[in-house]
């Protein structure tokens, strides 16, 4: 049975640097045999945690807010792997990326999180050389931590330096190291 890949998007611009990393991932997946679904973020309707515990009074519920992470979490959960593309902006992720991540505080608690040992891709794009002048590193670590946290895998990163939306369609290198990112996803 085919592996299935949950692709996550977190940039506002379809054609943006981070977008484009995605798509080349999600193509590397599909050849490696996966079953890919995408979701952009920006085009859905999901709302900030109001921290009210519902999730934690009731295991039965993921949360009680009724927007678009309905369509999600199922999703999160029967993924074999999910890929979270992000843009970095004012030195972390995309703020439609942070949101998505606050709400998977209702994928867990005492009994352990719904996510753990899920295998993860990160994909980040970022202005700038410097992954640390950039703020790309906080993002990572970030991720790294998170993870971490609810004892889920990360299988590899893939980031790189893009101005204008696009852009990192010259950066052949990185280009190809996301399609393999895609394909271990897939056959791993």
């Amino acid at each position: 049975m085919p592996r299935k890949v949950m692709v996550v998007i977190g940039s506002p611009r379809k054609r943006g640097n981070s977008s484009v990393l995605a798509k080349r991932v999600a193509a590397g997946a599909k050849a490696g045999g996966a079953k890919v679904e995408t979701f952009s973020l920006h085009e859905m309707n999901i709302k900030p945690c109001t921290a009210c515990d519902a999730c934690r009074k009731n295991p039965k519920i993921d949360c009680v807010i009724q927007d678009d992470m309905r369509i999600l979490y199922p999703k999160l959960k029967s993924a074999d792997a999910i890929v979270i593309a992000s843009p970095v902006y004012w030195f972390t992720v995309s703020a439609q990326t942070k949101l998505f991540m606050d709400r998977w505080y209702g994928l867990g608690g005492d009994e352990g999180y719904a996510l753990a040992g899920k295998r993860f891709g990160i994909v980040l794009a970022y202005a700038g050389e410097d992954p640390f002048v950039s703020g790309a590193v906080n993002a990572l670590r970030m991720f790294q931590d998170a993870l971490r946290f609810i004892d889920a895998k990360i299988v590899g990163m893939v980031y790189g330096s893009a101005w204008k939306a696009g852009e990192v369609r010259k950066n052949k290198a990185l280009m190809a190291e996301a399609y393999e990112l895609g394909k271990k996803i897939a056959l791993e």
